[in-house]
């Protein structure tokens, strides 16, 4: 075991752990109201200690994500939502997010436009897709990524320590969780480039000095899915393993709109795509400043 815990890698592999837990209940592999596997098989499966697995599911727990009961096992209470009034063959106009994003990237050119706090549930998107195009099962010959977040500047209300002595720790956590799924999405799209799947695959960043109040996904200039960030007063765990009382926002979990352009431009999905593209495009190219 003290070789397993050796590779843990304090909270990186925790953040490893729970990013893909997230993915897997996002995507359905873990339905609401299900169980998840075992922490011993968890354990197993990432080849990390259960100290590491139990550290996860805290962190997801803090976020509303799952609930543990005494011999009852872990389980989903929430989904991300998405309300689609133009959903193709979708029940009672509810769609996910990930099976939209897989259908944008099967174009021969794909583009997508988000604003967002951090790239973190865009990393795992995008790393989703990369698997796919390896698997041979989508071959786009472009992808442009254009990412709008908040200036690392910016006096932030959230994430906020209930004590602000702690509100330091917490903003150059935030800080790191941005740098490390941004670079994360860099190095994803240059690989695709450099194995010659993708020949025009690359990630421009900007900062605005704008706070996200809710985040915004434009995929290939025809489709548009927006959806506020909910506040919320949650423990926030360290890498260390402290945790901090917090106002914290959940982007993972937000219940997004979702419209598509068609022929009537003056249609509701029409309309709204191309108001929230303009607004995309007018803070991209007059208020926000280019990465470093």
């Amino acid at each position: 075991m003290a070789g397993v815990q050796g590779r843990d890698r304090g909270g990186r592999e925790v953040w490893r752990v729970a990013e893909t837990l997230r993915a897997r209940m996002g995507d359905g592999t873990y339905p609401l109201k299900g169980l998840l596997p075992p922490q011993r098989e968890l354990a197993s499966e990432f080849d990390v200690s259960r100290d590491t697995v139990q550290r996860a599911l805290r962190e997801l727990a803090s976020e509303g994500w799952i609930e543990t009961r005494q011999g009852s096992g872990t389980r989903v209470i929430k989904k991300q939502r998405i309300q689609s009034y133009t959903a193709k063959g979708s029940r009672d106009g509810h769609v996910s997010l990930g099976p939209l994003i897989s259908e944008a990237f099967e174009r021969d050119e794909v583009t997508l436009d988000v604003y967002t706090l951090t790239s973190e549930s865009l990393d795992t998107h995008i790393r989703f897709q990369a698997e796919r195009i390896r698997a041979r099962e989508i071959a786009p010959r472009r992808i442009s990524l254009r990412m709008l977040l908040p200036a690392q500047s910016l006096e932030m209300p959230y994430p906020r320590a209930l004590d602000p002595s702690d509100d330091p720790v917490l903003r150059d956590r935030l800080h790191g969780i941005t740098r490390r799924h941004t670079a994360s999405l860099r190095r994803e799209l240059r690989q695709l480039r450099a194995e010659g799947l993708t020949p025009d695959a690359g990630l421009e960043m900007r900062y605005a000095p704008l706070t996200p109040s809710f985040k915004l996904y434009l995929l290939n200039g025809a489709e548009a899915l927006q959806g506020p960030y909910e506040v919320i007063e949650r423990p926030i765990v360290l890498d260390n393993g402290q945790e901090i009382a917090a106002l914290d926002v959940l982007g993972f979990g937000a219940t997004l709109t979702h419209y598509v352009k068609d022929e009537d431009e003056n249609s509701r999905g029409s309309v709204f795509v191309k108001t929230w593209q303009g607004w995309f495009d007018s803070v991209w190219n007059r208020l926000s400043e280019p990465d470093g």
